[in-house]
C-alpha cells in the first residue's frame, strides 16, 4: 500500500526575503498610484452595486447607447411617432459649417431593435417649433434663416430694411441680393427673397365738397359727394448687408433708400426705410418654412409657410385640432412683437391669430376649457420684464388671466414645466431655471399650480437636489415624474452638469432618489417616455469641455436608456387586444392578462420636446371596470384634456408594473 505523498513546505525564513519584496513593491505602486487604484477601486464597487437586482428595483438602471457613427445627429429635437419610433431633427445641429453646405439632418431611430434611417430634410429646421396634429402627423414649422454672428467676426455693418410698397395693383417680390442705395451713394444687399405685399386702400366718409367736412347720414343726396382716399403701403423687413467693409456701411435710423433695376411708377412706390445699419452683434434669424412629417411614409410633406418668420417659436394644440404658433426670432432677428398664426390641418392654411406677446419658447399647455396655461418658462430671447408673467390665455378672446405666487419668478428662462399626473388634477410643475440670457444665475425651486382652485396661484415645491437649467422631466405609467439632467449654470459652463436624478410622486408632493445617469444633458437636450415603459435622454450641447471654459465642447451624440424601478418588480401585465379607435365620452374593451390584478390604466400623450420644454406630453386617468377577460374603460369627454391623436393606452398591476403600451388613437 502505498502513503500519500507528503507535501514538504519550504523553511517560512526561506520566503521571507521575497515575500517582503513583494510588499514593499506594493506599498511603493500604492504611494505614487493611490487615487487611481482608489479611484478604480471605487468605480469597480459601484458597478457591483448598481448592477444587483435589489438596486435596480429601488432606484432603476441607465444603460448608455452609442450609435454607429455614420447614424449619429445632434439631437435638437425629438418626438415620439405612433409607429413606436423616435423623430430625431438635428437640421443643421448649431453648426454654422452645416449650414453653409445645406446640410440638414433628420433621423428616426426603432428604440425595440436599434435601427435608424436618415430622412431626407428640406430646409434648416434647427431650433423650430413642432407640435402633433390629430392624426398623428407632426407639423415643423419655422427654423433657421441665418446664423449669428459675434461682434468681433463682423466686417459689414448690416440690419433690418423695411421695404415699402405704395402700389395697391400687386405684391412684388425682390430676389436675393437686391441692391438698395443711399443718398450718399453707399450700396446694400438683401441676403434673402422677400415679396411686399400690395398696399390697400382706406376709404373715409365722404366729404362735403364745398367745405371739405365729413358728412355722415345722407343716403338720399342727390350728388355723391368724394370721399377720403388713405393709401396704407405694404410693407416687409428684409436683413441687408453693406457691400462696403467697416464703418462706411454704418448708417442711421429712418434713411430712404432707392431699389436698383427699378424705374417709372416702381421705382417712385417701391424704396427702402432702413432700421440702424450698424457693425456689431447679429442675432439669428428665422424661417416661415412649415412642413408636416408622416409617420407611415417617413417623410416631410410641404405645406405652405406662415406668414412670419420664427426661430425658436412655440407650437401648441388647440382643442380644436388646429395648431397656434407663438413667439420666435423674425426674418431680421428681432422678436415677434406677438403676432400668432393658426394651422388648420384640414385645409392646410395658416390665418392670423390673436396679438400676445411672449419670450421665445413659452410653455403654453392646453387646459380641459380649451384656454391655454403660460406656465412661466421660456427658453432664450425676450427682455427681463416683458412676457414673463404666468397665466391662463384664451387665445380666442385674447383674455390673459395672471396666475401669481411663483417664488424666484425672475429665473424662469431655461426651467422645466410638466403637467402632473394625471391630467384631470390640472397641476402644473414648474422646475428651476436660470436668470434672462447667460446669467449666472439659477435655482433650485420647484413650484405647482392647481388651475382648478377658486384662485389659481402657485406654491412652492420641494427643491430640486442642485440648482439645475434645463431639467428634463417626463410622465411616468405609474403616475409619478422621472426628473433628471440639467445644469448648473448656462449652456453646462465650468463642467456644471448635474448627474442626477429624481422621481417626483404627486401624491406625497415629494422626490425620492433614482440611479444616476452616465451622460450629463444640458442645452438642446430631450427625454422621452418609450413605449415599453423605459426614457430616453438625448442631446445636448454645452460650450465648454473643461471646468476653466477654455476648451470648446462637441455635441453630445450618445443616448441613455433609463428603466425605472417598476421594471424590476414582477411580470408585467399585457393587453392582448382591444381596438385602434376610440372617442371621447364613449367606452372600449381591452383584453388583459389578469384582469383582477389591473389597478390603474392611463393613456399618455407621446412627446414632442426640444430645448426643456414639451407641451405634448399629459397622462388621462381612465376609469375602467373589469371585465372576465380584461377592462372596460371610459373616455373622458373633453378635447381640451384629450385632444385627438394618437395615444399611448397602459395597464399597472397592483404592484405597479406597467404593460408595454397599446397605441391608441382618440377621434
Amino acid at each position: 500500500m502505498r502513503r500519500a505523498p507528503q507535501v514538504r513546505r519550504a523553511p517560512q525564513v526561506r520566503r521571507a526575503p521575497r515575500f517582503y519584496a513583494v510588499a514593499v513593491a506594493a506599498i511603493v505602486l500604492l504611494a505614487a498610484n493611490g487615487q487611481v487604484i482608489v479611484q478604480y477601486l471605487s468605480r469597480q464597487i459601484h458597478a457591483y452595486i448598481i448592477s444587483r437586482h435589489s438596486y435596480k428595483a429601488r432606484y432603476g438602471s441607465w444603460q448608455v447607447l452609442e450609435l454607429p457613427a455614420q447614424e449619429r445627429v445632434h439631437a435638437v429635437h425629438a418626438a415620439l411617432l405612433q409607429t413606436g419610433k423616435v423623430l430625431i431633427i438635428a437640421g443643421s445641429g448649431n453648426s454654422q459649417q452645416l449650414f453653409a453646405s445645406n446640410t440638414f439632418k433628420t433621423l428616426v431611430w426603432d428604440p425595440r431593435d436599434n435601427r435608424t434611417r436618415l430622412i431626407p430634410t428640406p430646409v434648416d429646421m434647427f431650433c423650430g417649433g413642432h407640435a402633433f396634429l390629430p392624426d398623428g402627423r407632426l407639423l415643423v414649422a419655422g427654423g433657421t434663416q441665418r446664423y449669428e454672428a459675434l461682434a468681433n467676426t463682423v466686417t459689414n455693418a448690416g440690419g433690418a430694411m423695411r421695404i415699402n410698397n405704395e402700389s395697391p395693383r400687386a405684391p412684388h417680390t425682390f430676389p436675393a441680393g437686391t441692391t438698395f442705395i443711399a443718398a450718399n451713394g453707399q450700396t446694400y444687399r438683401s441676403e434673402v427673397a422677400i415679396t411686399v405685399p400690395a398696399a390697400r386702400k382706406r376709404i373715409g366718409p365722404r366729404r362735403d365738397a364745398r367745405h371739405g367736412r365729413a358728412r355722415r347720414g345722407h343716403a338720399r343726396q342727390r350728388h355723391a359727394r368724394p370721399r377720403d382716399v388713405e393709401v396704407i403701403a405694404g410693407v416687409a423687413d428684409v436683413w441687408v448687408t453693406a457691400v462696403s467693409r467697416g464703418a462706411a456701411g454704418v448708417a442711421g435710423l429712418g434713411a430712404r433708400y432707392r431699389i436698383q433695376g427699378l424705374a417709372g411708377a416702381d421705382a417712385r412706390n417701391l424704396f427702402g426705410i432702413g432700421g440702424r445699419l450698424l457693425l456689431g452683434k447679429e442675432d439669428f434669424q428665422g424661417t416661415n418654412a412649415a412642413y408636416i412629417f408622416d409617420p407611415l411614409s417617413e417623410r416631410y410633406d410641404f405645406v405652405p409657410p406662415m406668414v412670419h418668420k420664427r426661430w425658436y417659436p412655440s407650437l401648441s394644440e388647440l382643442s380644436d385640432g388646429r395648431i397656434i404658433a407663438v413667439s420666435g426670432l423674425d426674418g431680421v432677428g428681432q422678436i415677434s412683437d406677438g403676432h400668432t398664426e393658426i394651422f388648420d390641418p384640414k385645409s392646410s392654411t395658416w390665418s392670423p391669430g390673436p396679438v400676445r406677446y411672449f419670450p421665445t419658447y413659452p410653455a403654453l399647455f392646453l387646459t380641459p376649457t380649451g384656454r391655454l396655461f403660460y406656465t412661466g418658462s421660456n427658453v432664450g430671447y425676450g427682455p427681463a420684464h416683458a412676457g414673463r408673467e404666468p397665466g391662463i390665455w384664451d387665445p380666442a378672446s385674447d383674455n390673459f388671466k395672471p396666475v401669481p405666487g411663483l417664488p424666484v419668478a425672475e429665473d424662469n428662462e431655461t426651467s422645466g414645466s410638466v403637467l402632473l399626473p394625471p391630467a384631470q388634477a390640472q397641476r402644473y410643475m414648474l422646475l428651476g431655471g436660470g436668470g434672462v440670457g447667460e446669467s449666472p444665475a439659477s435655482t433650485a425651486r420647484t413650484a405647482i399650480a392647481d388651475l382648478r382652485a377658486s384662485d389659481p396661484h402657485y406654491v412652492q415645491g420641494p427643491s430640486l437636489p442642485e440648482r439645475t437649467r434645463y431639467p428634463l422631466s417626463v410622465i411616468l405609467p405609474d403616475d409619478t415624474v422621472l426628473v433628471t439632467g440639467g445644469a448648473r449654470e448656462y449652456r453646462g459652463k465650468h463642467q456644471s452638469d448635474n448627474h442626477n436624478a429624481r422621481i417626483y410622486h404627486p401624491d406625497s408632493n415629494s422626490f425620492t432618489l433614482a440611479a444616476s445617469p452616465t451622460v450629463g444633458r444640458d442645452y438642446h437636450s430631450e427625454a422621452l417616455l418609450l413605449p415599453d415603459g423605459r426614457v430616453v435622454t438625448l442631446g445636448s450641447n454645452p460650450l465648454f469641455a473643461d471646468s476653466g471654459d477654455s476648451e470648446g465642447a462637441q455635441f453630445e451624440q450618445r443616448m441613455e436608456i433609463y428603466s425605472p424601478p417598476y421594471l424590476f418588480h414582477g411580470p408585467r401585465p399585457r393587453i392582448t387586444n382591444g381596438p385602434q379607435v376610440v372617442r371621447r365620452a364613449g367606452a372600449a374593451t381591452f383584453t388583459t392578462s389578469a384582469p383582477a390584478d389591473i389597478q390603474k390604466v392611463r393613456l399618455i400623450h407621446p412627446s414632442a420636446a426640444t430645448h426643456d420644454t414639451d407641451m405634448a406630453q399629459r397622462s388621462i386617468a381612465l376609469s375602467f371596470t373589469r371585465t372576465a377577460g380584461g377592462v372596460r374603460v371610459k373616455i373622458p369627454a373633453q378635447s381640451g384634456l384629450v385632444p385627438s391623436g394618437w395615444y399611448m393606452l397602459f395597464v399597472d398591476s397592483s404592484k405597479g408594473v406597467p404593460s408595454i403600451a397599446r397605441w391608441v388613437r382618440v377621434a
